[in-house]
């Protein structure tokens, strides 16, 4: 099973910024879908972004949507999640996931399709 690593998180003034990473141990990243996800104390998880695979789509949820941007950097199997005008909603514990073969529209924010996880890093955004 893949091995996906985050860092990055810590604590944050509200309108700041803040990147967080995930490392991937796979050989074939590029064609792996990538997810950030998160769950804020006493809610559920939910999706945040994607990326389907290298050069491929990119999806947001609306509530990050012009606040936050997905990247990916494959010589590293690297996947980035740049998070600028943060607010105190954004607290939660980060997660990056993996889908070996890609995905396309709804499977990219499904977090039942996603076959590896990372342990979390925390974002706490104070006000």
């Amino acid at each position: 099973q893949e091995q996906l690593l985050e860092s990055g998180g810590g604590l944050v003034q509200a309108g700041g910024s803040l990147r967080i990473s995930c490392a991937a141990s796979g050989r074939t990243f590029s064609s792996y879908a990538m997810g950030w996800f998160r769950r804020a104390p006493g809610k559920e998880r939910e999706f945040v972004a994607a990326s389907s695979w290298s050069g491929g789509t990119e999806y947001y949820a609306d509530s990050v949507k012009g606040r936050f941007t997905l990247s990916r950097d494959d010589a590293k199997n690297t996947v980035y999640l740049q998070m600028n005008s943060l607010k105190p909603e954004d607290t939660a514990v980060y997660y990056c996931a993996a889908q070996y073969f890609g995905c396309t529209d709804y499977g990219c924010s499904a977090a039942e399709e996603y076959e590896s996880w990372g342990q979390g890093t925390q974002v706490t955004v104070s006000k």
